[in-house]
Formats: C-alpha cells, structure tokens, sequence
C-alpha cells in the first residue's frame, strides 16, 4: 500500500508559512474587501442621480478601462521598482478615488474620474498583494497560500454588505447615506495603508536585468485557456457585485445582505475544505467545479421572489468562488518565471477586469431591454460554454500541482536542506515526495 505526503521541497527550511506577516496580509485585505463591499451600492448611486442600469454599466466599464491600461505597466513596474513602492501608490490612488465617490453629487466626469482612480487603485493593491504573499512560501505551497489568504476577502465582503445594509436601513436615500458608505471605504482604504506600510518596512528589492513589456511576456508565457476562466470571473463579479443590488430593489427585498453573508460564509467554508484539493484531485478539475457552481448560483438567481430565496444562489455562487480564484492566479500566474511573478499576477487579474470591462456595459443594456433574468441566463450559460471548452482542452493535460516529481526516501527520512529558505528567490526547486510502503 503507497500513501503520497505532502511534497518536501529540496532546499527549503520546514516553515511556519502561517506567521505574522500572514496575518497581516489578511487582515490588509479584509479592510480592501470591506471597502469594496461599501461600493456594492454604486448602481444604487448611480440611479439617485438619475442614471440608468446602462449608464452604471457604462461608468463601470470605464473604470475597468483604467485599470486594463495600468495592467501594461503595473507588473513590470512591480518587478523592477518592488512591490512596497507600488503598493503604497496603489493604496493611495484607493483613497482617492473613494474620497471623490464619497463627495460627488452629480453624474459629471468627476464620478468617472473616482471610479476609475477607485478601480486601479483596488485593481493595484489586490496584484501587489498577491504578488507579495506569493514569495513568502514554496512554490508547491502557492495554491494553497492563496486560497488562505483569499478567504479574508470573503469576511469583508460579509462585513461590508451587513455594514452597508444597516446604513441603509438607519438613513434615508439621499447624499448623507452615500457619504457614509463611500466615506467609510476611504477610511478603510486609510487603515489599509497603514498596515502596507508596517507589512514591508524591511523590504529589500533587487531588480531584475530585463523588465519585458506585459505584451511580450503575455505572447512568451501564455497562460493558456485558462484566461477565459479569468474572464468568467469578471462577469460574475458584475452580476452580484453591481446589478444584484439593483434587482433586489426592484423586487421590494430590504437588501442584499442575505446573500452576501451566505455568499462569502460558504465559499470560507468551501475554501477551508478545498485548501489542499489542488494536490489532491488538481487545478483544472477544480476550475471545473467551480464554473458549474457559478451557473448553478446564476440560474437560482431568476428563481427569486423573497429574501430566504437568495441562500442557494450564494451557496452555489460561494461555492465556484472559493474554487476559482486561487486556481485561476495559480495557474495564470505560475505560468511565468519567478522573476516576472509580478508580471504574470497582474496579467492574470487583468483578464478579470477583461471580462468586467466587456460585461458590464452588455449586462447593463440587457436590463434595461429583457429584464434581470436575462442577465442571469446569459451569464450562467457563458460560464457553462467556457466549461465545456476548458474540460475539453485539458482533458489530457497533467497538473503540476498535483504531480510533483517523485523520488523514493524512506517515509523517516529529514527533510534535505540546502540553500535558500524561499524558492521563489531562485531557480524553481526539486520536489522530492516521502513515499511510504508497506
């Protein structure tokens, strides 16, 4: 009988990859997240001014066109001014963008302006992030790192959504309740920078000799089809993140914070569960099951009457989310050199903002022409084409996260050490697997 440990990784020190600055990044993005959810009320917003489902849409996509001009940039940026700089810039432009939403009155440029410095602001902090946590652990370890970490996004986003229900409960439409939200955003984005301040006070940064343009090294390291999973991604975001509030208006719901406390407690829960599924059963079949959970959580959507029938939408929706993300960055992400880690974060995250930027305007128009359920379905069945493409494209594929090179040690034997205590540093490392038989 053979029973497979976990990888021990020639070269590296046994770490404690749950320490400090672990917990410092997760209490960085539970701040990011809570913010964000603030802003879940944006097409909310949008309509007291005057707008449209079409005009939020459009205003959306214009953010998501900043933020895609910055992706060309941003990760060469990371890797050759390092991340702290680019982080704190980042977090700045956060703030910014926040503090305009929150004194904004009208729908003029200035409301186009906030919401684009508010998404590259965000869209730049959650690469730096990742790109930052990411070489803090062995690489057979990275999946698992940003599933951890990821899971903080979801106590936000359960934060925010309670938060912004009960400003909406307690004030009455009007500038003073969106000041309150947005403002609390800017403050959570003030936390944020405090803590990115103290996280990387002892960062040091060597910069690499060539920092390649995000084109070339999109065409020399293509990550492969997962970037479509990435697209589907973004056009879920936009379904729950900015029309769901919209339809739970029109169907006479007091909010929308159902959904979005079973929403991110499900996927939490899904994310513990599935923490080591990527060396286990591997990345693509989660990829897998996690696009069926979004279709299945969008197609529940059209079924909802009362507030009780948002529970299994979110549980479906929680459920692909928690399955997705870390697979998605891994697999984008690991598809370039660990020089260009950087680099490859921020491609891979843009092509999330790819599928909001090409969404948001067309799920808008459909609202406004077929009504919610529309939306639901088209999103659902896009998410159900692009599974079908992806099992079919990697059907033969082998995982390499679940596929460690193997070399027989006796199940006692110490863990070789040599070397770097962070492989991400250098040369990816050997992955020597303990194999036990009886």
């Amino acid at each position: 009988m053979t029973s497979l440990q976990p990888p021990i990784v020639a070269g590296e020190r046994p770490q404690a990859i749950y320490n400090q600055t672990f917990w410092l990044a997760y209490t960085a993005n539970v701040l990011l997240v809570t913010a964000n959810a603030f802003t879940f009320r944006f097409a909310e917003f949008v309509k007291w001014l005057g707008g449209t489902e079409t005009l939020t849409g459009e205003i959306v996509s214009v953010g998501i066109v900043g933020s895609l001009l910055v992706r060309f940039t941003l990760g060469r940026d990371i890797d050759g001014y390092g991340v702290r700089r680019m982080w704190i810039g980042a977090s700045l432009l956060f703030i910014i963008g926040s503090g305009l939403m929150t004194v904004t009155q009208n729908l003029g440029w200035q409301l186009y302006a906030a919401r684009v410095a508010f998404t590259v602001g965000m869209a730049s902090m959650f690469a730096c992030s990742i790109s930052h946590i990411q070489q803090q652990v062995p690489p057979h370890r990275r999946t698992e790192m940003l599933g951890s970490l990821g899971s903080s996004g979801f106590v936000g986003m359960m934060l925010g959504a309670q938060l912004g229900d009960l400003v909406f409960a307690w004030l009455p439409t009007g500038h003073a309740l969106f000041a309150v939200l947005f403002g609390a955003a800017t403050l959570c984005g003030v936390g944020y920078l405090l803590v990115v301040l103290y996280l990387t006070r002892h960062e040091q940064h060597a910069r690499p000799h060539e920092t390649p343009a995000a084109h070339r090294l999109l065409l020399r390291y293509w990550p492969g089809p997962v970037v479509l999973v990435a697209m589907m991604m973004g056009v879920g975001f936009v379904v729950t993140t900015v029309f769901l509030t919209r339809h739970a208006t029109v169907l006479g719901l007091p909010g929308i914070r159902t959904f979005f406390t079973v929403y991110p407690a499900s996927a939490f829960m899904f994310r513990l569960i599935s923490r080591t599924w990527s060396r286990s059963i591997g990345r693509h079949r989660m990829l897998l099951m996690g696009l069926a959970g979004h279709c299945v959580g969008h197609v529940l959507l059209c079924r909802v009457a009362t507030e009780w029938d948002l529970i299994f939408p979110a549980i479906g929706c929680g459920f692909g989310h928690a399955l997705l993300f870390p697979c998605v960055v891994s697999l984008g992400a690991g598809a370039f050199p660990a020089e260009y880690r950087g680099s490859g974060t921020t491609i891979t995250l843009g092509f999330m903002d790819l599928g909001v930027f090409l969404s948001a305007p067309l799920l808008g128009h459909m609202i406004d022409t077929y009504g919610f359920n529309a939306m639901f379905l088209t999103s659902a069945g896009t998410g159900a084409a692009i599974g079908i493409f992806y099992g079919l494209a990697t059907f033969r594929l082998v995982d390499a996260d679940s596929d460690a090179v193997t070399l027989e040690r006796p199940a006692i034997a110490e863990p070789v050490v040599a070397g770097e205590a962070f492989p991400d540093r250098t040369p990816e490392p050997v992955l020597v697997c303990a194999d036990e038989s009886a």
